[in-house]
């Protein structure tokens, strides 16, 4: 199983989210620490999704090229979408009263990171977190 399409709702479902990454990252040989970066990253924007989209995925797979290979999280939504996406990646922004560091924690815990996102056209997340092949 190298991929695994979840679906967002909830607060219950981000907790799976959480769990799966850490799964799927156990197989690829993480250390705990990096599992729980990974988790945090994931819980950071499967949260966003649930709060700002209502409803999305987030699907992990595992890619990799000759000399690593990753944990590849993608997380899709339909929902408002984000008008100023520079504002959006300041540390202590938020729009929810949170402590805003939702999308730029999560860009700093992981090795990659890319966003989409356009008023009325939902968002794109891509991040990846990599591993030396041994």
């Amino acid at each position: 199983m190298d991929e695994i399409r979840l679906p967002i709702f909830d607060e219950t479902d981000i907790v799976d989210a959480r769990q799966q990454g850490r799964k799927l990252g156990t197989t690829l040989g993480f250390s705990g620490s990096e599992l729980t970066l990974i988790a945090t990253a994931i819980s950071e924007i499967a949260r966003n999704i649930v709060v700002y989209a209502k409803e999305g995925y987030i699907t992990l797979s595992i890619v990799g090229t000759a000399s690593k290979h990753g944990l590849l999280v993608l997380a899709e939504d339909n929902g408002p979408g984000i008008a100023d996406l520079s504002l959006a990646m300041t540390d202590g922004y938020s729009t929810h009263k949170s402590l805003g560091l939702g999308l730029p924690g999560a860009k700093r815990l992981m090795d990659e990171f890319e966003i989409e996102s356009s008023p009325g056209k939902g968002t794109v997340i891509r991040m990846i977190k990599w591993k030396q092949r041994q």
